[in-house]
């Protein structure tokens, strides 16, 4: 909770650079790195592995509750370029859940308004215990509304969708740069209409454009001011 410990919420779209920028930032701080976008993953491949229909509800949540989900930083094992190591019943499925198939799923699942009730709770328990890097689509609104800084990362869509395609294509996925755009701009479109906590900005959020700017510029931004915050 704030004034017990330091709260940082990132919100913005896809491929904004939040996880990379994230994580860079909680390591520079010490701060412990959520991502909270990978919990509505796991719910997404958690339906997708069981054959459920995206939309049932009430079966994705059941599948949530008799899953152990856990989160942690990576191994020095596990330097493969990913930026969390998250565990289902066990197993790692840390790049199961960023194949483009479950990117294009994750914001219907994520729309669920109980799916995104029981996966928030969990996220403000973790926020409750220890400072805090925590990014997602929702934190600065829902999660974390008291939170001592809220960030708005964003960009252009075109830079954002050849971000996208880079990444796929160095995890091995061969797909094509337009379909990554276009699933981009649906997922954009999901992300700020849903009914439920559709993604936005903040009055107070500060937001950076990361279009024209290098990740350790964004990261030392923002550790800077943070250090300023915290020594007042």
């Amino acid at each position: 909770m704030p004034g017990q410990n330091f709260q940082i919420a990132i919100d913005g779209p896809v491929a904004a650079g939040k996880g990379t920028i994230s994580r860079l930032v909680a390591d520079q701080l010490g701060f412990l790195y959520v991502d909270t976008g990978a919990m509505y993953r796991v719910a997404t491949l958690l339906a997708v592995r069981a054959g459920t229909n995206l939309e049932n509800e009430p079966a994705i949540v059941k599948l949530i509750r008799l899953s152990n989900i856990q989160m942690r930083n990576p191994s020095h094992s596990e330097k493969d370029g990913r930026l969390t190591t998250v565990f289902l019943d066990g197993e790692d499925i840390s790049w199961d859940i960023r194949t483009e198939s479950i990117s294009s799923k994750v914001s219907i699942v994520a729309a669920l308004p109980k799916v995104r009730e029981v996966l928030v709770k969990k996220q403000q328990i973790i926020a409750g215990t220890q400072n805090v890097v925590m990014e997602g689509r929702d934190i600065t609104y829902r999660v974390l509304p008291d939170a001592d800084l809220k960030i708005y990362l964003t960009g252009s869509d075109i830079v954002r969708a050849k971000r996208r395609h880079l990444q796929a294509l160095q995890r091995g996925e061969f797909v094509s740069y337009d379909d990554v755009f276009e699933q981009l701009k649906i997922r954009d479109k999901n992300d700020t209409e849903r009914v439920n906590d559709p993604l936005q900005i903040v009055d107070d959020a500060w937001v950076i454009d990361t279009s024209d700017l290098k990740i350790p510029q964004v990261v030392r931004l923002i550790v800077d001011k943070v250090r300023v915050m915290m020594d007042r």
